[in-house]
């Protein structure tokens, strides 16, 4: 999907929206945000953080060993099914500098994970090592569902999976309230005593985002 298509959605989506709940944590720099199921939410995740004038890297699939590269992700470069920006302040965080926060944006795609080469089953077990990696180095973990019921499924759905992969393991839970209205994620974050955050709309995150990393 086109970046400008994105930003014309989530700017209608924002015309009476806004926090809908709030139960905020707080969050440190650098981060380094990614997609969970490679579906397109993550470009609007992306916007989202430049909306807020917040610097990050992205990669759509880095692996264990990227993440530690910090800041910078060891120099790799967008190719075919690999796509890379380095727009963290260099100037407050040099290349290198260890990651603080993690965002996945978590929504499956089929046809984003042949992309990259990926299946539901290689997704899962790349996520588990990110994952785990971030406990090791004490990395904060904020998980983020936006698209909505279109991202939603039936239990062990390909979306199903990619929420199970990585919201337990999350220190911070944020929605859209079209994305919880079965209440998912409420009961996620009272079984495993997660911060919830649920907004109206995609683009409520903005002042969210600032409120976390600020």
């Amino acid at each position: 999907m086109k970046r400008t298509t994105l930003c014309l959605i989530i700017g209608i989506a924002f015309l009476g929206g806004g926090l809908f709940s709030q139960n905020v944590p707080k969050a440190k720099m650098p981060v380094l945000t990614t997609s969970a199921g490679q579906s397109p939410d993550v470009e609007t995740l992306n916007i989202v953080m430049e909306e807020a004038g917040l610097g990050y890297d992205y990669c759509d699939v880095p692996t264990a060993e990227m993440l530690g590269t910090g800041v910078g992700l060891g120099g790799k470069e967008s190719g075919p099914g690999f796509h890379v920006e380095i727009k963290s302040d260099v100037a407050k965080f040099p290349k290198g500098t260890s990651y603080k926060t993690i965002i996945f944006a978590i929504g499956a795609s089929l046809k984003g994970m042949g992309a990259s080469g990926l299946t539901l089953e290689s997704e899962e077990a790349r996520l588990k090592k990110l994952i785990e990696t971030c406990k090791q180095n004490k990395i904060f973990v904020i998980a983020v569902h936006i698209g909505g019921e279109s991202k939603r499924g039936a239990p062990k759905s390909d979306n199903e999976r990619m929420i199970d992969a990585v919201t337990p393991y999350a220190d911070c839970l944020i929605v859209t309230k079209d994305s919880n209205k079965d209440g998912r994620f409420t009961t996620v974050a009272k079984n495993k005593n997660i911060p919830l955050s649920e907004v109206e709309y995609a683009l409520g995150l903005v002042d969210l985002l600032k409120q976390v990393f600020n």
